[in-house]
C-alpha cells in the first residue's frame, strides 16, 4: 500500500485526488456532488481515478454533510434530558442579536431546533464543583426517555446536566440507563462532547452532535463498508473542523467536530503552502459552486478558535476562524425590488447553473463568466461538457439584464461587483478589523472559481501577490493529503493565576498530555510521530472573552501572565495590570503523517517561445471594456514563463483570468504568481 486518496465534497463538484508515495505522482479527477446521496457522487469520483483500493494506505475525506444537515433542517428528531428547572436553557440562550441584524427594529428569533415538548427535565444535582447535592432519579430517567421515543418519536437524544464538565459521573449513568432499554436510540451527553464550563453553549453543541450523528453515522459507515468491499484495507479519516483528522470510526459518536470538515482541508493545504515556499502571511480564499470561504494564515499559523456558530447556534469546538459569505460559481442572480441579488441561493449540482444545460432557468455566476468570454464553452471540465452558452445569455436577460434595464455585459459585470463587495466586506472583517493589513499579505485563490476570480479580490485589497496553485480546484482535496492525526484535549479551571499553585497545573496539564499520548499511540504512532502542544486560555478578570496563549516551556505563573499580556497587547493594542483568570486549559495531540512534496517544474528553455492557444474577447475590470485576451493552456506552461495581462489560462477542472493592470509569473511549484502590472 503506497498511495494515498483524499476526498472533497463540495456544493457542486466532488474533488478526488491520489499520491503515490513512492514515485510522487498526483492524479485527481472531479464529478458532480449527488445530494440525494451524498457516497453515490464519492464513489463515483473516485472510480474515475482507475484506482486499485488495496493500494491506498490512507483514505481522508471531507464532508459537509453535518453543515448542510443543520442548515437545511433535515436532521432526526431530537429530545432533549437536562436538569428539572432547566429545560429552557437552549432555548433562552443568550440576546446576541446576528451581526447584519443588530439594528432593526423588528427582529424574531429564528424558530428553536428543538420545541419546548421535546425538552425534559428530570431530579439531580451537582455543584459548581462538581460534588453531588442530589442524586440523580432513575426512575425519572426512565420516564423521560420513554416519553420522547415512544410517545413523541424521538430518535435521538442530548442528556446535558449542569456542571457535567467537573464530574460526568449522571450523565454517564443516564447514558447507560437509556441504552440499556432503547439499544437502537443514539444518545450523546455533554461530557463526551464539551468539557467545558458555559451552560448553553456546551448544551447547544451537544444538540447539534445529537441531530446530525445517526445520519452521519449511516453515511460513514455505508461509505466504509462500500470501499472495503472494493478491497481497501487502511486507515480512513475525517477531517477535523479545526485541522487534522479523525479516525472515522471515532467521528461518529462526535460528528459535530466534523461540522466544517470540508473548508478545512483548504487552510490544512495553505498552512502547508506556507511553509513550503516560505510565506508566513497568507489570505486563503476558497470559492465553491455554494459558497466562499475566507481565513488568515499569519505568521505560519491559521487563526484557530473554539467557539463557532451555525445558525445563531454556538459551538464550542475547535475550528478555523473562517468567514463564510454564501455566494459560489452556482450562485443565483436576479433582480429583487429594482436591486441587484447575487446568492445564497444556489444552483448547485442539481439542476446547476443554466449554462450546463441540465434544466436549470436562474443565471448564476458561472453563466455571467461564460457571458463575459472568460470560460470556453467547448473545454469545460477539459472538454467532457459542453456550456450552452446561448441559454446562458437568455437567462441573464430575461432574470438581470432586462429588469434593471442593463445592458448583457453591465449586466454580467454587476453580479461580479456585488458578489466581489461581501468578498472584499468578509476578508476586512478577518484582517483589517482584527488588525492585520492586507497589502503586506499573499493571496491564495483555489476551490473551483478561485482562479477565476480572487485575482479580482487581490486587485481590490492591494495584496501584494495573488497565488493560484496547481491543481487549484482540487487544493482542499490537496491539503487533505497533508493532515495529520489531530485530537484536543481541554479542562476548565476558572481560577485567578494568583489563587494557582503552579506544581497543580503542571499537573493537571500532564494528565491531558498523558491522554492525548496514549491515544496516539494507540493510533498506530510511534514516540517520534507524536507532537504535543500546551495551551491556556486566559483573560483579565471580568473579561468575557479568553486569548489562547502557549505554555510549552513555561516553569512559573509569571512566565504565563507574561506571555498572555503581550498577547492582549498584539490583539488590542494595550495590556493592563488587573488580576488574570485562568479560563481553560488545553492539550492538542498531533499524530504526524508522511506528505507529499511539491515537485518543481522543468524551467523553460531560453530559445522556446511560450505557447499560446490563441485570443478571446472578453471583459477587462482594468478598462472597463471588452479586449483581446490572451489564451494559454497552464498544463503546457513552465517554470520562469512570463506572461503580461491580460490573459485566461485554461486546465481540465479550472480557468485563471487576470487583467490588463496585471501580469503573472510561473513559479518553479507551477503556481502563478499574479501581481499589478506597475506603468
Amino acid at each position: 500500500m503506497a498511495k494515498r486518496l483524499a476526498v472533497d465534497i463540495g456544493g457542486t463538484f466532488v474533488d478526488a485526488i491520489v499520491y503515490d508515495t513512492l514515485s510522487g505522482e498526483l492524479r485527481l479527477e472531479k464529478d458532480f456532488t449527488t445530494p440525494e446521496n451524498a457516497s453515490k457522487g464519492v464513489l463515483a469520483t473516485i472510480g474515475r481515478l482507475n484506482l486499485q483500493l488495496s493500494d491506498v494506505e490512507t483514505f481522508v475525506h471531507g464532508t459537509t454533510l453535518g453543515l448542510n444537515t443543520v442548515l437545511e433542517r433535515k436532521g432526526v428528531p431530537t429530545g432533549i434530558i437536562t436538569n428539572s428547572g432547566f429545560e429552557d436553557v437552549f432555548e433562552t440562550g443568550r440576546y446576541h442579536r446576528p451581526r447584519e441584524k443588530m439594528y432593526k427594529l423588528v427582529y424574531d428569533d429564528p424558530p428553536v431546533l428543538i420545541a419546548k415538548r421535546y425538552r425534559l427535565g428530570v431530579s439531580g444535582r451537582l455543584s459548581a464543583s462538581g460534588e453531588e447535592i442530589t442524586p440523580l432519579d432513575e426512575v425519572a430517567i426512565r420516564k423521560a426517555a420513554k416519553k420522547l421515543i415512544e410517545d413523541m418519536d424521538r430518535e435521538s437524544l442530548a442528556i446535558c446536566f449542569l456542571h457535567s464538565y467537573r464530574n460526568p459521573a449522571q450523565e454517564v449513568l443516564a447514558k447507560k440507563i437509556i441504552e440499556e432499554t432503547y439499544p437502537d436510540v443514539s444518545v450523546s451527553i455533554s461530557s463526551d462532547i464539551v468539557r467545558e464550563y458555559r451552560e448553553y453553549e456546551r448544551t447547544s453543541t451537544t444538540v447539534v452532535n445529537a441531530y446530525v450523528k445517526p445520519i452521519f453515522q449511516e453515511y460513514i459507515l455505508g461509505l466504509e463498508k462500500n470501499i472495503k468491499k472494493s478491497g481497501f484495507i487502511g486507515e480512513f479519516y475525517i477531517t477535523r473542523s479545526g485541522g487534522g483528522a479523525l479516525k472515522a470510526t471515532n467521528s461518529v459518536d462526535a460528528p459535530v467536530n466534523t461540522i466544517f470538515s470540508g473548508p478545512a482541508g483548504g487552510l490544512i493545504g495553505t498552512v502547508a503552502l506556507s511553509k513550503l515556499t516560505d510565506r508566513p502571511n497568507i489570505i486563503a480564499v476558497d470559492m465553491g459552486g455554494t459558497s466562499t470561504d475566507a481565513c488568515v494564515v499569519y505568521n505560519g499559523q491559521p487563526a484557530l478558535k473554539y467557539e463557532a456558530s451555525l445558525e445563531n447556534l454556538p459551538l464550542m469546538i475547535p475550528t478555523y476562524d473562517i468567514s463564510t459569505i454564501g455566494a459560489g460559481g452556482g450562485s443565483l442572480a436576479r433582480e429583487e425590488d429594482g436591486l441587484l441579488r447575487v446568492g445564497p441561493q444556489s444552483a448547485g449540482a442539481i439542476p446547476g447553473p443554466v449554462c450546463y444545460g441540465k434544466g436549470g432557468t436562474q443565471p448564476s455566476l458561472t453563466d455571467a463568466a461564460l457571458t463575459m468570454g472568460y470560460l470556453n464553452p467547448d473545454n469545460f471540465l477539459g472538454g467532457e461538457m459542453r456550456l450552452e452558452a446561448s441559454k446562458a445569455e437568455e437567462a441573464l436577460r430575461k432574470h438581470v439584464s432586462e429588469p434593471l434595464s442593463l445592458d448583457i455585459i453591465s449586466a454580467c459585470r454587476g453580479i461580479y461587483d456585488v458578489l466581489l463587495a461581501k468578498t472584499v466586506s468578509a476578508i476586512r472583517e478577518i484582517t483589517v478589523e482584527a488588525g492585520l493589513d492586507p497589502r503586506e499579505f499573499s493571496m491564495l485563490g483555489f476551490g473551483g472559481g478561485g482562479g477565476m476570480f480572487v485575482p479580482l479580490v487581490g486587485r481590490e485589497m492591494g495584496t501584494k501577490e495573488i497565488i493560484i496553485p496547481q491543481a487549484s480546484s482540487v487544493f482542499s482535496a490537496w491539503g487533505m493529503l497533508m493532515t495529520d492525526i489531530v485530537q484536543e484535549y481541554a479542562q476548565t479551571v476558572l481560577l485567578l493565576l494568583d489563587d494557582i499553585e503552579m506544581i497543580d497545573l503542571t499537573s493537571a496539564i500532564s494528565e491531558l498530555a498523558i491522554s492525548a499520548k496514549s491515544d496516539l499511540s494507540k493510533g498506530g504512532f510511534s514516540e517520534n510521530f507524536q507532537f504535543i502542544e500546551r495551551f491556556a486560555e486566559l483573560r483579565y478578570f471580568g473579561q468575557e472573552h479568553t486569548l489562547e496563549v502557549s505554555i510549552d516551556g513555561i516553569s512559573s505563573l509569571d512566565e504565563i501572565r507574561k506571555r498572555f499580556n503581550e498577547a492582549h497587547f498584539h490583539r488590542y493594542g494595550h495590556s493592563m495590570n488587573d488580576p488574570v483568570q485562568l479560563v481553560n486549559i488545553r492539550v492538542r495531540g498531533t499524530g504526524q503523517e508522511s506528505k507529499p512534496n511539491l515537485n518543481e517544474i522543468s524551467i523553460r528553455p531560453f530559445v522556446k517561445p511560450i505557447p499560446q492557444l490563441g485570443t478571446r474577447t472578453a471583459y477587462c475590470f482594468a478598462s472597463g471594456r471588452l479586449v483581446e485576451f490572451a489564451v494559454y493552456d497552464r498544463e503546457a506552461l513552465m517554470a520562469g514563463d512570463n506572461l503580461p495581462g491580460p490573459a485566461i489560462l485554461e486546465e481540465t477542472t479550472a480557468t485563471t483570468v487576470f487583467y490588463s493592470d496585471q501580469k503573472a509569473e510561473v513559479d518553479k511549484y507551477g503556481q502563478i504568481i499574479i501581481t499589478r502590472e506597475m506603468r
